[in-house]
């Protein structure tokens, strides 16, 4: 008997074996090699189609194309900028001050040439990004990555001087990050040794570190549980005043937000899942993503409220109704001038921006008349001025960026992206599918104005549903000139997992809730095939990361509904 089990223990192990577990190693001799080989297999079918040199020499005019926006970020009197080109392939990072930035040729002084850099050290950086001193800015925390990873190290870097500061605060490579909180004092989490890392591999500490001293010295301020995702620390300015802030993130979704104020820590009593969204007029911005009951009154899920800041430090809630939208209406961006707030909205997939001012102790709003039907960003705020910057796009219109002032709700286009395609020539419609539930999912259809519903137009189907991450018209001029410049339908479906209709939609495709997910989308494939748009036969899908894993398995539910899949860098 004895013997028989063991044979089966032996067996069952042995049939559990990954026979492709190699793959598992991405750097890999037998891994890039078989890479290699299937690259090898799609290029031939792929070079074999009629359109084939044609889309790939236009395809790659366009990302070759120097006719970028230069996205700004504003610092103090100046206007930073990280660019990369043909020339600059790692990139330069780079400022002009904002009367050269604004006058549409700005007069670049390049800070740091990562390329140079690079071939210096005989390493591959990447630049992550840059904090700065408040309100000088004349010294940053400069974030590089050996090859483009998570972990990075942090140098200091004075601007003025071009170069970074000998003797200055340096981290070692590890995941996590760094704040000036004065000119001689950082807040920083990182690996400070055994068990200072979460089981999540991020930091669990944060310290305040002082110059001229050791980083095993730094003073521990927050200590996170090892089964927490991992905490950080920063600066939450008002105007003039500033407050040192520790996160601590139990979840992606949930974290306690913590300040360190009179050599104490105190934990603010607000909602774990709440979205802290800034600090305005003694007002800490929150967007609540579930329902929250505080002295018998009920603040809805999905709400934007704000505190009184000092008031909450203090134990005491006094709180504001900011915006409360409806149940097509969802909370997309906020962000904050010297003295207005900014709230980008999504209703019913569209985008809208509203000015919000703290006028006698109650919110009072304002409607940018921008663009309609398409999506807004917002790109760039100045806490010194009320200048802003935002961007506009739909899928037929290419994006433009603009310069205004949310003191006076003005705006004027700065920049725009040429047009690839003769967007005049196509159409865009919104239709709603219904899921297995009877839930109601809208769902975008760009098309030429001539096609035929015969169930034979070659159709592309594009989702996420994941992460409240809202999917939202947006101009792809390599969609426009390889797919439907060639006689191609392409959709994209708001399923539920996503934020478009704020965290209920989001929340809605959660674990055993995740099949919503999945069923949203076989509900749009099956409503595009009623329409007569497609058909089983010329319908394909297209997903990434989340969506790779959304398509992955939707093709294996229902591989009767789908043509062709493309799964890209899927969560599998």
């Amino acid at each position: 008997m004895l013997s028989m089990i063991l044979s089966a223990i032996c067996f069952a192990s042995n049939a559990q074996e990954d026979s492709y577990k190699w793959l598992e190693e991405v750097e890999g001799e037998r891994a890039l090699e078989f890479v290699k080989k299937q690259n090898m297999i799609t290029e031939g079918r792929l070079s074999t189609q009629k359109v084939y040199q044609e889309v790939y020499s236009k395809s790659l005019e366009i990302y070759n194309s120097p006719d970028k926006i230069v996205y700004p970020t504003i610092n103090g009197d100046f206007i930073y900028n990280f660019w990369q080109d043909k020339e600059n392939v790692r990139g330069i990072w780079r400022r002009a001050s904002k009367q050269s930035y604004i006058s549409g040729n700005p007069d670049w002084e390049v800070l740091l040439d990562l390329d140079e850099m690079s071939k210096k050290d005989n390493i591959q950086w990447v630049f992550k990004g840059a904090s700065g001193l408040h309100p000088t800015y004349d010294l940053f925390l400069v974030n590089l990555s050996k090859g483009g990873g998570d972990a990075i190290e942090i140098r200091e870097f004075d601007v003025n001087r071009k170069a970074f500061v000998e003797g200055g605060f340096l981290i070692e490579e590890s995941k996590g990050g760094a704040s000036f909180l004065d000119r001689n004092t950082v807040i920083v989490s990182t690996d400070f040794g055994d068990n200072t890392m979460t089981t999540s591999g991020y930091p669990r500490q944060a310290r305040i570190w002082k110059r001229g001293t050791p980083l095993q010295a730094a003073k521990l301020v927050y200590e996170a549980e090892k089964t927490d995702m991992g905490s950080w620390g920063g600066q939450l300015r008002d105007g003039a005043e500033s407050f040192t802030l520790i996160t601590k993130y139990i979840t992606i979704f949930t974290s306690h937000t913590n300040i360190w104020i009179n050599d104490r820590l105190v934990k603010l009593d607000i909602p774990v899942d709440a979205a802290v969204s800034g600090l305005l007029n003694n007002q800490l911005v929150l967007n609540l993503k579930s329902d929250w009951n505080v002295n018998g009154k009920n603040y809805p899920q999905g709400t934007l409220v704000s505190l009184d800041f000092k008031e909450l430090i203090k134990g005491q809630k006094k709180i504001q109704v900011i915006l409360q939208p409806d149940a097509l209406t969802s909370v997309q961006e906020v962000s904050s001038t010297k003295s207005k707030l900014l709230v980008n909205l999504l209703t019913n997939v569209k985008s809208e921006l509203y000015i919000y001012s703290f006028d006698n102790g109650k919110w009072v709003s304002e409607k940018v008349d921008a663009p309609d039907f398409g999506t807004i960003g917002l790109a760039a705020t100045d806490e010194l001025s009320d200048e802003y910057y935002f961007t506009f796009t739909n899928f037929l219109t290419p994006t433009t960026l603009f310069i205004a002032n949310a003191g006076d709700n003005t705006f004027e286009a700065f920049k725009s992206l040429p047009a690839y395609f003769d967007g005049s020539k196509y159409q865009v419609q919104q239709f709603q599918a219904k899921s297995k539930d009877g839930t109601m999912v809208p769902y975008f259809v760009v098309s030429s104005k001539s096609t035929k519903l015969d169930g034979k137009n070659p159709t592309l189907l594009y989702a996420y549903g994941g992460f409240e991450v809202s999917e939202v018209p947006n101009y792809s001029a390599t969609t426009g000139t390889a797919w439907l410049e060639n006689g191609g339908v392409y959709v994209l479906a708001n399923i539920r997992g996503g934020g478009e209709f704020g965290p209920k939609w989001h929340q809605a495709g959660l674990k055993e809730k995740r099949q919503n997910v999945y069923d949203d989308f076989h509900a749009v494939a099956e409503d595009l095939i009623s329409r007569k748009i497609t058909s089983n036969k010329h319908l394909g899908i297209f997903g990434g990361r989340n969506g790779g894993l959304l398509v992955g398995v939707a093709f294996t539910q229902r591989p009767d509904l789908y043509q062709a899949v493309v799964c890209a860098v899927p969560f599998l």
